[in-house]
Parts: C-alpha cells; structure tokens; sequence
C-alpha cells in the first residue's frame, strides 16, 4: 500500500494546525501521510512544524510531533537561520525550551549556542525579550567549557558543589550576571517535555 504525498494545501493546513496546537488534525495528517511526510513541511519562510509548535508554546503538540520528526530538524534554521529554540526563546516558553534542548536524539545544549541572521542564540533573544527565568535556564544548562580544552592563564578548577557567577554582554553590550547553580535538572527523554519546579 502506498502513502499519499501531500499537496501543497496539505502542508499549509499541517503548519496552520501546529501554529494553533491541534493535536487532532496534526495525527489526521501522520495518519493519511505518514510521519516522514512533517519532516518536509515549510511555510514561504522555512519555518518547520516545529518552529509552528514552539514559537506558540503548544506542549501537547511538541510531545506528539517530537519523537515522530527526524532529529536534524530541531536544529533546523528557517530563512532568517532561526531555529525552534530561538522561537519557545522570543516567546518565552520554558517548557518547550527545555524539551528541546533535553531530547535525547537532538543536539542538546549545542542548541543554545546556534546564531540566527540577527547573530543572536536563543540565550541573546532571551535576553533581548528580557526574559529573565528562559536566560538564566539556558545558562545553567549550557556548555561553559573552553571549547578547544585550553584554558586561559588565571583559569581555576571549579568545585561541582559550587555556584558559579557568569558575566554575559549581549550584542548591544548589554551586561548580565547571573548565578549559576550545580542543581541542573537531569535531561528528560525526547518526547517529554520538562516543566519548571515552582
């Protein structure tokens, strides 16, 4: 038996379904289609399914679509090279944030460091927002390593128990200083979306 491929009005109707959260005309699309069939879904802008889910924060739909979508594509940039990330950042949505960067197929904290067309990572469009809880999130979770392995002359060994202070200047020469604690949440698996502790 073969799968239908979606026409054009298909794909829009899929995008028009994950910008508004429903769940229900999203599986009556798998369902017709296949799962492959969401990978290629974009808007005139390249915005992907879910980019749709997470720039409108729809958790049910994230958890459905996630483990069904090849993992190249939460990393996917749509024509101004944002990803989903920098999208749940603009919009503030901590929950769709952390499943992104915490499934396990995905590029995890390697997503917090992509640079959109402005030269912002989701860190930088967080601030930019001033959303405060989604910076210093992605900050506690982040890869603050030297990326080569070298360190600088001054360099110390840091205690894992201890709290770390962290100086960010954002692209306007913004500074800001945040604590970062050794208390990260531990990654949740793909398809799960994590919800902050109150």
């Amino acid at each position: 038996m073969s799968v239908t491929m979606p026409s054009p009005d298909d794909y829009e109707e899929l995008l028009l379904s994950c910008r508004y959260g429903d769940v229900d005309d999203i599986r009556l699309f798998v369902d017709r289609f296949g799962a492959d069939a969401l990978n290629s879904a974009r808007d005139d802008s390249g915005n992907t399914v879910l980019h749709m889910v997470c720039a409108n924060g729809h958790q049910d739909a994230l958890e459905y679509i996630l483990p069904l979508v090849d993992a190249t594509l939460l990393a996917a940039p749509n024509a101004a090279q944002s990803t989903p990330l920098h999208w749940a950042a603009l919009n503030q949505h901590l929950a769709v944030a952390q499943a992104l960067v915490n499934c396990a197929r995905g590029p995890g904290v390697d997503l917090i460091d992509r640079k959109n067309a402005a030269g912002r990572t989701p860190l930088g469009e967080a601030e930019n927002v001033g959303w405060d809880e989604g910076a210093k999130w992605f900050v506690q979770v982040m890869n603050l390593e030297d990326p080569a392995g070298k360190g600088e002359a001054g360099d110390e060994t840091v205690d894992p128990a201890q709290d770390i202070e962290v100086e960010i200047q954002d692209a306007e020469g913004q500074v800001a200083r945040m604590t970062v604690s050794s208390r990260a949440a531990d990654p949740a698996v793909c398809g799960d979306v994590a919800t902050e502790a109150s």
